[in-house]
């Protein structure tokens, strides 16, 4: 953002008046049947859908009296606050490749099929999701990582891949939403003005019950997989080809995983963790997996299919590379230039503050900050944005209510964390689309944590349970 641009926001509020709350309905209603009507009913690119979004909302900024120069300002803002994600989606994309250059996935895939049982693979995916998520604080490199592996071994056993999706998501979703190291968490706990550890908590209250329930139907639902085993000839057949095309020795070709593993448990910078992680895979596949380098470098930019003879694993190993990730980067951009307009304009603040001001219970009012932190990642694209409005918007009605800050982050994670990547055109559920290789709204029904969490939460604080009171 220039320097007149952030002078021309900063001179604006003081002179212009916030919309009306039936020109905010009418605003985010109009988001909401472009982006639904076109994608569902026409088939319009969401790309396009998003660019008419942003003319929409950027002509109601206008009416309101924000100059050009004042909107281009707020769309700028919108992505700057996205930057570090931004960051991150490019280096997901470079860790799967080299990942996949390096053996990495194809030695994983290679164990894999032996341990992982098909009657108990949906549960013990998730659980696998959900300790590495907690351990490096981010569910896309979960899914980048040990998701895509995931997805390989469940297609070549042939269990539904929008079920594995959804596991998948749910376990990773958990780690990002409870992990320390998480920025989501971090975020959530500052915007509130509570402890980290408090925050983190008060979220135990409905997320672990969520997991059991969660783990439950996992367990039951992968029992009616249990027969899918694959034939031994064909088990055979997958294994020998990994083995000709990679040598997949453990010690070796697992150490960019471990080395981006333990740079984050020791609270490394993700972006750090994430090029040390690339750098090693690049030189265990030039050394190693006698790789050309030349192939190898081009391969982070666009990566190529595998050869090992079977289709589908070949598709797989040619997943990643920063090209991969153009779709996805785009769409991001243009939603986070979307959310910029949105949030410094009032629209959705004033739309919400009206809603909120007959609130009088404590379940209803939990329900509102979720319903809030659902409608800011359909509107804007990005939680970031959407955990600090929802915190700003009712830190003061849960001080009115005796309510300890703690609730509050958790009722915001509970409406931002966990249904941004069941969105399609927010940043996650574009991500995940994009690395997992399934549509958003396909694997989205069986994204089971994301989808029961926040219903746990309101049956609880309507019947009392978990509502902390401050200094208690």
């Amino acid at each position: 953002m220039t320097a007149n641009e952030k002078a021309a926001i900063e001179a604006l509020p003081a002179v212009l008046p916030l919309p009306s709350f039936w020109q905010s309905a009418v605003c985010f209603t109009g988001v909401l049947l472009l982006i639904a009507l076109g994608l569902f009913m026409f088939q319009i690119s969401l790309h396009v859908l998003i660019f008419l979004a942003l003319v929409w909302t950027g002509l109601h900024a206008r009416r309101l009296g924000y100059p050009f120069i004042a909107i281009r300002g707020m769309m700028d803002e919108g992505i700057t606050r996205a930057l570090p994600a931004i960051y991150i989606f490019m280096l997901i994309g470079m860790v799967i490749a080299s990942f996949m250059q390096s053996g990495t996935i194809a030695s994983l895939l290679y164990f894999g099929l032996d341990w992982l049982d098909p009657a108990l693979f949906l549960a013990a995916g998730f659980i696998l999701c959900s300790l590495m998520s907690v351990a490096t604080g981010t569910s896309w490199g979960t899914a980048g990582t040990i998701g895509v592996v995931l997805i390989g071994i469940g297609s070549a056993m042939g269990i539904p891949l929008p079920l594995v999706a959804g596991m998948i998501v749910s376990g990773a979703t958990f780690g990002d939403k409870l992990s320390p190291i998480s920025d989501t968490t971090n975020l959530a706990a500052m915007s509130a003005g509570t402890n980290l550890y408090r925050h983190i908590g008060s979220m135990l209250y409905t997320t672990l019950p969520t997991f059991m329930i969660v783990l439950s139907i996992f367990v039951v639902w992968g029992l009616r997989y249990g027969d899918h085993h694959l034939p031994q000839e064909h088990l055979t057949e997958i294994r020998s080809a990994l083995a000709d095309s990679f040598r997949v020795n453990g010690a070796v070709t697992l150490l960019p995983l471990l080395v981006m593993l333990g740079m984050s448990v020791r609270r490394h910078a993700a972006e750090v963790s994430m090029t040390c992680s690339i750098l090693l895979a690049l030189v265990i596949a030039v050394v190693y997996q006698d790789r050309n380098v030349i192939d190898v470098i081009n391969a982070l930019w666009q990566n190529s299919p595998g050869n090992t003879g079977i289709a589908g694993i070949d598709e797989l190993l040619g997943r990643g590379g920063l090209f991969s990730m153009a779709w996805t980067l785009l769409l991001s951009v243009m939603a986070l230039a979307l959310g910029g307009i949105l949030h410094h304009t009032g629209f959705l603040r004033v739309l919400l503050m009206k809603l909120i001001a007959p609130i009088n219970r404590a379940g209803t009012l939990i329900a509102a900050t979720i319903t809030s932190g659902l409608a800011g990642n359909l509107v804007m694209g990005e939680a970031y944005i959407s955990i600090i409005l929802s915190c700003q918007l009712f830190r003061r009605v849960y001080q009115e209510k005796n309510l300890d800050p703690a609730v509050l982050s958790r009722s915001v994670e509970e409406g931002s964390t966990l249904t941004t990547g069941l969105i399609p055109w927010t940043t996650a559920g574009v991500f995940y689309a994009a690395t997992l290789g399934v549509p958003t709204l396909d694997y989205a029904g069986y994204a089971l944590l994301n989808l029961l969490n926040p219903l746990v939460s309101v049956v609880m604080a309507t019947l009392g349970i978990g509502l902390l009171r401050p200094n208690h």
